[in-house]
């Protein structure tokens, strides 16, 4: 028999309140029940949706696996309640660690530490290290306290695939593969927490995100930080230190293009006969009034500043997904540190799936 979708359930705690609803709270306390026994949970956090899992159940991981059909070269964001429980899964606490974690967290910034003994090799990818993060959710850092263990926690969503900022994108990615979905509203922030590599001096930044790297100089100092590499072009077969480094990553369906020139990119894909999806900042340009004439063509304004257009970025994917289109183009965006986590996005949804092998010469 095949499984049903997973409940839905809506959970709120307006911040006038110091105690969640008793829905709520009975919500969790389902949750918790699930996890507990080895299920996949739904959860909210202030950058995207997770699926989470007891990190320290190595068979519950293994179904984190195989519900995304998630490589297991990339290893799993571990979601604690406090550094207290951070601290109890890593082996060692660097400086670097210590100092972020006191400033930043709860926050959208995940620190790599050595990792500790207690922590399945599956959820490292068999690596030395370990991803940890406290997320800025009340809700779900709740959870974690009436689990008492760790979460991992990776996007809920197909592997590679756009990356879940509602409860809707879940169960559409998803569906019967989970056994509930938390409706915790929007994500804030949009875009996924920003990776620290602690283990090193200078830290290095492995994945760009909400935390910019001004933000960690004036926490680390300056010069304690080093910029992440420009995009990688993993190829799956070595496991990786963070999740977000293989190149292709927060794809849509529909093939998406950066273009420095995108007004003329999309004419002349209209002229071949294509139905596009164009996410533009100049929509008022004298080329896109031109241009929004044609049928053929959804017109997408985006905003000009990057938290904004972070925000708005993943739910824009899902929605112009569907609309069956040839192609999406996108403005090219600028190659600044303000821009740099929205870009890194962009340049991994536009990296082409590789080719499937036929078997023929």
């Amino acid at each position: 028999m095949p499984r049903s979708l997973p409940d839905t359930v809506l959970i709120e705690w307006p911040q006038s309140l110091s105690q969640p609803a008793p829905d709520t709270e009975r919500a969790l306390d389902r949750a918790a029940d699930l996890l507990r026994h080895g299920g996949l949970v739904a959860i909210p956090t202030e950058t995207v949706y997770g699926l989470a899992a007891d990190a320290l159940n190595a068979t519950a991981i293994e179904k984190i696996f195989r519900a995304k059909q998630r490589p297991a070269t990339n290893p799993l964001i571990v979601h604690v309640v406090d550094v207290g429980m951070a601290q109890s899964l890593a082996a060692e606490w660097p400086a670097a660690a210590a100092a972020i974690t006191a400033e930043l967290w709860p926050g959208p910034v995940t620190v790599v530490v050595p990792r500790g003994t207690s922590v399945p090799d599956t959820v490292t990818a068999g690596g030395a290290t370990v991803a940890l993060r406290c997320p800025q959710h009340r809700l779900t850092r709740r959870l974690i306290e009436k689990l008492g263990r760790p979460l991992a926690a990776p996007s809920a969503n197909r592997s590679e695939a756009v990356s879940p900022t509602t409860a809707h994108h879940v169960l559409e990615s998803l569906g019967n593969r989970i056994d509930l979905i938390l409706n915790g509203g929007s994500c804030d922030c949009g875009i996924e927490s920003t990776v620290v590599d602690c283990t090193q001096v200078p830290a290095r930044i492995l994945r760009p995100g909400p935390i910019s790297r001004q933000i960690l100089e004036e926490v680390l100092g300056r010069g304690m930080v080093m910029e992440c590499d420009r995009l990688s072009r993993r190829v799956g077969l070595q496991a990786a230190r963070a999740p977000g480094q293989h190149a292709r990553h927060y794809a849509p369906q529909t093939p998406l293009e950066l273009s420095p020139c995108a007004a003329d990119r999309v004419a002349c894909l209209l002229r071949s006969g294509k139905r596009i999806g164009w996410l533009t900042t100049q929509t008022n340009s004298a080329n896109a009034r031109l241009l929004a004439q044609s049928r053929e063509l959804v017109i997408v304004p985006m905003p000009e500043e990057p938290v904004l257009f972070a925000r708005q970025l993943y739910a824009t994917l899902h929605a112009i997904d569907q609309r069956g289109l040839d192609a999406i183009v996108v403005d090219a965006v600028p190659d600044t540190e303000a821009w740099q986590a929205v870009r890194d996005r962009l340049l991994r949804a536009a990296t082409p799936a590789p080719a499937i092998a036929t078997g023929e010469s």
